[in-house]
């Protein structure tokens, strides 16, 4: 454990206890989630269709692109705004790539054309971690935040690949139908998209690579000294967000069988750091707690939202959702899951008769340790 210039151990930040946390799953967490995939698995047979697509399907691509962004947050350090530049590429070559409306339309297998379009996107992302792997923080940010303006004037200005109109009635693959009249299989799919990454980026978090990106992410310095090539590890980390970005870009333009520049603008980039952010941004399964939330305001908003003036209305959902933007950070900044895990742990700690147990206090002895004799 390394020392500050004081001799003092230092503090453990609320990040650095998520990611702990997250590393490992409990016994009750394995359970909690194997709840959760059987209640998923349920919820065609419980909703109507429009629930089905409009708000479980939405959540999932979407939780799945915020994911990829929480994983360089949590385990590395890195709060990215490219994600949408990334699976915007991945949705764009796909569109390209099969028979369509508008673009090349190569006419290729559905299938064959998704990897491609993903194998395509996760170049474009190791392209632009090698980039960005040199800067840090607010420098970091703003350059990823740049690789998105990119792609999107990018595709706005190359009409020959965007389309004038975007590219509608894209061909699918016949698994997955029209999911317009049938959400079910394209649901279903992206539900097992979903658990797999998910549970493949929490692998990647045990490896020797992901326990060294969270060196690198604490002590870039001393990593670096011990002989660590820290900008190809962040290169790599940002690559492999890349590819859980690609495969949420697959499954946008499968779910809304068309793509435009203007899906892919600022205004998304923003919603998908939103996202995180209120979900949990050091927790992977804050991404879909917060592409939930999101969906839900997103649709039925509008309903209950009252008038006040020019300030507040049904047609003014982004000044609701950064109200509540506002709210849960100031009230949680670990989002909602931070806010349910407080919840949880203060219970624990809460004994049968009333309030919490008085905490002790052990000072700190050498190399950040309780002192010698203090521990029994």
């Amino acid at each position: 454990m390394s020392l500050d210039a004081a001799g003092q151990a230092p503090e453990t930040t609320t990040a650095d206890v998520a990611t702990a946390r997250d590393a490992v799953l409990s016994p009750a967490g394995w359970i909690a989630l194997a709840v959760v995939i059987v209640a998923a698995l349920l919820a065609p047979l419980v909703f109507k269709n429009f629930f089905v697509s409009q708000i479980l399907t939405k959540t999932l691509w979407l939780g799945l692109a915020a994911s990829s962004l929480i994983f360089l947050s949590a385990w590395g350090g890195m709060v990215s705004l490219g994600q949408v530049a990334i699976y915007g590429t991945a949705g764009m070559t796909y569109a390209n790539l099969v028979a369509a409306d508008g673009g090349n339309a190569a006419a290729w297998s559905p299938w064959m054309a998704a990897i491609g379009a993903i194998v395509v996107a996760t170049l474009v992302g190791l392209l632009f971690g090698w980039i960005a792997s040199r800067s840090e923080g607010i420098y970091f940010l703003m350059l990823t935040l740049a690789f998105s303006v990119l792609v999107f004037y990018f595709f706005s200005q190359v009409t020959q690949l965007a389309g004038f109109g975007g590219i509608n009635n894209l061909d699918l693959p016949g698994l997955i139908g029209n999911p317009g009249a049938d959400p079910e299989p394209l649901y279903f799919f992206a539900l097992t998209v979903c658990v797999v990454l998910y549970l493949w980026m929490r692998y990647v978090s045990r490896t020797p690579f992901g326990l060294a990106l969270q060196g690198l992410r604490d002590e870039p310095a001393r990593m670096r000294a011990l002989g660590f090539n820290v900008r190809l590890h962040r290169t790599l980390a940002f690559t492999f967000a890349a590819l859980i970005a690609a495969f949420a870009g697959i499954l946008a333009v499968w779910y809304n069988r068309r793509i435009s520049p203007g899906s892919i603008n600022l205004g998304q980039t923003i919603d998908v750091l939103v996202i995180a952010v209120i979900g949990g941004l050091y927790r992977i399964e804050g991404a879909w707690v917060g592409a939930l939330t999101f969906a839900l305001l997103d649709n039925y908003s509008r309903e209950w939202t009252p008038e006040i003036g020019n300030v507040l209305g049904p047609e003014r959902f982004n000044t609701l959702l950064g109200i509540i933007f506002l709210i849960i950070v100031l009230v949680s900044p670990g989002g909602l899951v931070g806010l349910w895990e407080k919840g949880v742990d203060r219970l624990r700690r809460r004994p049968e008769g009333g309030s919490a147990p008085p905490r002790t206090t052990i000072p700190p002895g050498p190399e950040g340790g309780p002192e010698p004799n203090t521990v029994k």
